[in-house]
């Protein structure tokens, strides 16, 4: 079985991925395409939680075969590791990739972390779950990391910090990750400052539980005979369950991506229930395709365009032209020349993330008509 709307969800999130990293090069960008500055949730926010999502739907159909009759081989775990180390590896590859028009991949000090290393690592630890675990016992696991995660970080003191300290250094997840990963590798951006990281290890456990989500879904999903706007009904009232469950723990745990909340958790996943929901809905229910042609073909090469786009952002933003002072970055000499010139700093930043959007469409149609799909 597969599931045309998840396809066409997978091509509206990269599509999304792709232009919030472009836009949010430039100093001036509109709030929905930039993050949250620390607590709190914009649209933007939403990318990767969703992505994560979609990843755990998917997971229902590859994994589908293998139950408690017909047990995973050692093959299937190895595939699983291989994929896993093939996401790993290549984070580290964009994350040591470029500096200054030099390939300059320097181990001692290249950032261990970042989105594909979650990705990598969600993956790994959700299969397991899936794999080894009866159903009940896996929404037990989820329900227990997400609780754990929260008593942990409001509760047990960090050194020269205290218990519930919530700042970028203070938390208790900043501090496992300095025990953890050497200071050098730790993210610098972003007022972190080599004290803490967005995709850290220790928020990586509640992230796992997002990739849990979709597989949830996407086996209350499959075991439905026909698509019926009931199923679409039922995906908006669990969504919203979510939401609601959410802005309640926000009080005490608040919505956060940069340490990934369990209150951001359930946000997020009710937002990606409502918009597969609404996918679901369209193509699956109503069979209305002709829209979604493009971000399905977008999403048969998600990672693929992930990558590539962020070499593309690595090249331009940090490859120089001209010396000294007078220096500038292709990316800033592009977005002021051709578009900030006439649309303005916030318009000329949209407009140059929507060309590369665009570009980046281009490349996904031609890797579609040439049948080439990248599979990690």
């Amino acid at each position: 079985m597969r599931l045309s709307s998840l396809d066409v969800f997978r091509g509206i999130t990269i599509a999304a991925m792709i232009l919030a990293n472009m836009a949010g090069v430039a100093d001036d960008v509109y709030r929905p395409l930039s993050h949250s500055e620390w607590h709190g949730c914009t649209p933007t926010d939403l990318i990767f939680p969703c992505f994560l999502f979609i990843v755990g739907v998917a997971m229902t159909f590859s994994l589908a075969k293998y139950t408690a009759e017909n047990k995973p081989t050692k093959a299937v775990y190895l595939r699983i590791l291989r994929r896993t180390a093939i996401l790993f590896i290549l984070g580290l590859v964009l994350n040591g990739f470029w500096n200054q028009g030099v390939w300059t991949f320097d181990l001692s000090s290249i950032r261990l972390m970042g989105v594909l290393q979650r990705i990598a690592l969600t993956y790994l630890f959700a299969s397991l779950i899936v794999l080894k675990l009866p159903r009940k016992s896996q929404w037990l696991v989820a329900g227990g990391l997400l609780i754990a995660y929260w008593l942990t970080m409001m509760y047990i003191p960090v050194p020269d910090y205290g218990a519930g300290v919530l700042t970028r250094e203070g938390n208790f997840g900043a501090f496992i990750d300095r025990l953890i990963i050497p200071k050098a590798h730790l993210y610098k951006g972003d007022g972190f400052n080599f004290l803490g990281d967005p995709e850290g290890l220790f928020s990586t456990i509640p992230a796992i539980v997002s990739v849990l989500a979709g597989y949830f879904t996407g086996e209350w999903i499959k075991d439905k005979k026909q698509a019926t706007s009931q199923t679409s009904m039922d995906l908006v009232l669990f969504g919203l369950c979510c939401l609601v469950i959410a802005i309640i723990w926000d009080v005490a745990f608040p919505i956060n991506k940069k340490i990934w909340t369990s209150s951001y958790v359930l946000f997020t996943t009710g937002w990606a229930l409502m918009l597969l929901a609404a996918c679901y809905e369209l193509i699956e229910v109503r069979l209305i395709k002709r829209w979604s042609k493009p971000f399905e073909i977008m999403g048969l090469n998600a990672i693929a365009l992930f990558v590539a786009s962020v070499f593309l952002i690595k090249i331009t933003a940090k490859t120089q032209i001209g010396t000294g002072e007078t220096a500038v970055s292709i990316y800033n000499w592009i977005y002021q020349n051709i578009f900030a010139s006439w649309a303005g700093n916030f318009n000329g930043s949209f407009l140059f993330a929507l060309v590369t959007l665009l570009f980046w469409y281009g490349v996904a149609v031609l890797m579609y008509q040439k049948r080439w799909f990248i599979k990690v």
